[in-house]
């Protein structure tokens, strides 16, 4: 693949950021960073709310919260055409960790993780998604 070279001009607080990033992330230089960023633009454009995507919904929650496990199971249930596998781990005594590998349209999986991270008692939540192509 042929490189290209072009010349970018920033603000002196956001060229700080780019090299923050660099070094926190061991890009070996700002095109690698850039490109990254411009890749992950582009895949977060092609989401389109009909374009078929996989991804993994991350939830952190308070297992003693009452019902919440039920409630997530009642929502998974509802989606359960887009759920391809569910893990659950335990953090410590009271933090549960579930990682819900997902596939299906981008508009479905954000409705799908948006009521999920609703749910009383999640404390984090979020969607990772990715085109397949």
């Amino acid at each position: 693949m042929q490189v290209k070279r072009f010349s970018v001009s920033l603000e002196e607080d956001l060229f700080r950021d780019l090299d923050e990033m660099v070094e926190r992330n061991r890009f070996p230089n700002r095109s690698r960073a850039i490109g990254y960023l411009i890749r992950k633009y582009v895949v977060d454009e092609q989401w389109g709310d009909n374009r078929e995507v996989a991804g993994a919904i991350v939830l952190v929650y308070d297992h003693h919260k009452r019902e919440l496990q039920s409630h997530s199971t009642d929502v998974q249930h509802e989606f359960h055409d887009l759920i391809l596998s569910v893990q659950h781990v335990h953090l410590d005594h009271s933090n549960c960790l579930e990682t819900i590998a997902v596939k299906g349209l981008a508009g479905d999986l954000k409705r799908l993780a948006d009521r999920l991270i609703a749910i009383k008692g999640v404390k984090h939540g979020q969607l990772v998604m990715t085109v397949k192509d």
